[in-house]
């Protein structure tokens, strides 16, 4: 049975996530890094591809727990049941900040009556692909298939079931009874790493995510889904290297059944500015500080070879692979990993990492003495390519086009550099130059990609389709909120793009941009730009209604996707997603003050 996207929640150690269902299974789990094969892939497939469920012994398939939470300031989950007999009992699942080793811990905790409990196990790595062995050692089970093993150490005692390779505990609690399961993975050729106390690891992993939620400076009105959603970018982080995943899946559809599914588990450029903004507007300097070190770390090198996304720790091979065992969430194939769209020309990218790096000095940041050599380089290219059509900020897989927002960028790339040489001439570089580009790229933008019938700025030169990506013209502060051409833009793209008061990227309709057959829904981060668009323009209540309702299209425990289908009220694409939660966090400050 395919549970809804937003039936998940996310548990992670700062180096990797898994999702844990309302039905109590863990259904994805790539160990040890986002971007490593899952162990646990039922989520792309079923149940057979690898998952964790624990749940009453007498719970049905696909049965949900009665209500869920995070504790509060934390990613500690805890699922509450309730059984046919009326005893009742939680789970609490979470994965400490790991020490060697990544540990996914599940503690059961009777409330009332005798409640008893099955866990049913099936590691299978590789992504579904490899049935481990699985053998009793020192009173535990351990599951080997080459490189990769799996330790499960418990309090109940488990027995493995040879006709389904699965490992089994059926076990009764009662109130006031605890306990425990940890699930350890380590490199199978390595010695087996000592285990963790999961009763001091669950308090030791809250007083962590507390310490550091008590850090936010939002005070203002949306002060819990501001947390949760730095919450989420906090998880989405990998900690060794301060990069910032996208999503912690791969290949959750935009359209249920249809073939637009990616791996977002790598970082992209395009989400460097407002994520910077986010994590420094809230008070996470180190964050702010960890994810520029990044960036500047992978943009090192050759600005010819800049890409829009990297590996969590810079790696630039991202190649794409389907993979056909796999049938996919509800039957949407392929299941891709890696990412093809690696290879494309993307502008807009070199005016995101220039407006970073600019963010990031203005907003006090300590200098990195080679960061302005490095946006020098960046800039020399730029200033010679900006001529050129790209594939754009959407990674469109149809033909090169002149995109509006490509444009916008190398403007906005230009526009930082003339401010940091005002701010600072004694970092070097031709002032006069850089105003000179600035000009030319605002004139290009304004007579090609404007179409002065409907007042409004178009997706591509000579284009009549719109793009969400223009709402952010006044925030670059290409042109000022009041200018008509900015209203008419704002318009014209909740008219032609809107769908139940939310908007879309671009139309998918006809022979569509992208060069993909099939639709999509809502773009949530796009919707959030909306909302600030409509609040930079005057029309404050409609900003506010606007971002009410994408509040009310979080999930039970304040999570969002990528996108959002209206009509059947479900969420879309990869998930936890980066990009909208960070959408989030800056229409709230802009509607709300920073506190």
């Amino acid at each position: 049975m395919t549970q809804p996207i937003e039936d998940y929640a996310l548990i992670g150690d700062l180096m990797t996530s898994g999702l844990v269902g309302r039905d109590g299974s863990i259904d994805w789990l790539c160990l040890p890094r986002f971007d490593s094969a899952a162990c646990f892939a039922a989520l792309l497939g079923d149940v057979e591809n690898g998952h964790w469920r624990i749940a009453p012994a007498d719970a049905a398939d696909g049965e949900r727990c009665t209500r869920r939470a995070y504790v509060d300031g934390s990613l500690v989950l805890e699922s509450y049941w309730e059984t046919r007999d009326g005893a009742a009992f939680k789970v609490t699942d979470f994965m400490p900040q790991r020490d060697t080793a990544p540990d996914v811990m599940r503690i059961i905790e009777g409330i009332s009556g005798e409640a008893t409990v099955r866990s049913v196990l099936r590691l299978r790595f590789d992504y579904g692909n490899v049935v481990p062995w699985v053998r009793r050692c020192e009173g535990d089970r351990v599951a080997v298939a080459g490189p990769d093993s799996a330790w499960l150490r418990s309090e109940p005692p488990v027995r493995t079931w040879g006709e389904d390779n699965s490992t089994r505990s059926e076990f009764t609690v009662a109130a006031g009874e605890r306990v425990a399961f940890v699930l350890t993975w380590h490199p199978s050729y390595d010695p087996r790493p000592d285990p963790v106390d999961p009763y001091e690891a669950l308090q030791q992993s809250l007083d962590d995510w507390r310490e550091w939620a008590d850090q936010c400076r939002y005070e203002g009105p949306y002060k819990e889904a501001v947390t949760r959603s730095l919450i989420t970018l906090k998880a989405l982080t990998y900690a060794p290297t301060g990069g910032i995943v996208a999503a912690s899946t791969t290949s959750l559809p935009e359209e249920l059944g249809g073939v637009r599914n990616w791996d977002y588990r790598y970082c992209w450029l395009r989400d460097s500015t407002l994520t910077l903004g986010s994590l420094l507007a809230t008070g996470f300097l180190d964050e702010a500080r960890a994810w520029r070190a990044w960036l500047l770390r992978a943009v090192a090198g050759d600005p010819a070879d800049l890409q829009i996304m990297y590996g969590i720790a810079g790696e630039r091979r991202i190649p794409e692979t389907d993979l056909p065992w796999l049938r996919g969430y509800a039957s949407s194939a392929p299941v891709r990993i890696g990412n093809a769209a690696v290879n494309q020309l993307q502008l807009d990218v070199y005016g995101e990492v220039i407006d970073s790096l600019y963010l990031a000095r203005t907003s006090g940041l300590p200098s990195e003495k080679h960061a302005w050599q490095i946006q020098l380089a960046l800039l020399d290219f730029l200033e010679r390519n900006w001529h050129r059509p790209d594939e754009g900020l959407w990674e469109v897989r149809g033909p090169r086009r002149h995109f509006t927002h490509s444009k916008v960028m190398a403007w906005v790339a230009a526009d930082r550099a003339v401010r940091s040489l005002e701010r600072d001439p004694s970092m070097g570089g031709d002032v006069k130059r850089w105003r000179a580009i600035r000009d030319e790229v605002h004139r290009d933008v304004c007579e090609k990609g404007y179409d002065p019938e409907r007042n409004t700025f178009t997706q591509y030169y000579g284009s009549r389709e719109l793009d969400a990506a223009t709402l952010l013209i006044p925030r670059v502060g290409f042109l000022p909120p009041e200018d008509p051409r900015v209203i008419g833009t704002v318009d014209a793209v909740r008219a032609e793009l809107g769908t139940s008061g939310l908007v879309r990227r671009y139309s998918t309709e006809g022979r569509s941009v992208d060069g993909l057959p099939g639709d999509e829904g809502a773009f949530l981060a796009c919707s959030f730009w909306l909302a600030d668009a409509l609040h930079m323009t005057g029309r404050e209540k409609e900003a506010r209604d606007l971002f009410e309702r994408l509040l009310a299209v979080r999930n039970d425990v304040g999570l969002l996707a990528e996108e959002y289908d209206p009509v059947a009220g479900r969420q879309l694409g990869n998930f936890p997603q980066a990009f909208s939660h960070v959408g989030l966090v800056n229409t709230a400050l802009t509607l709300g003050g920073a506190g």
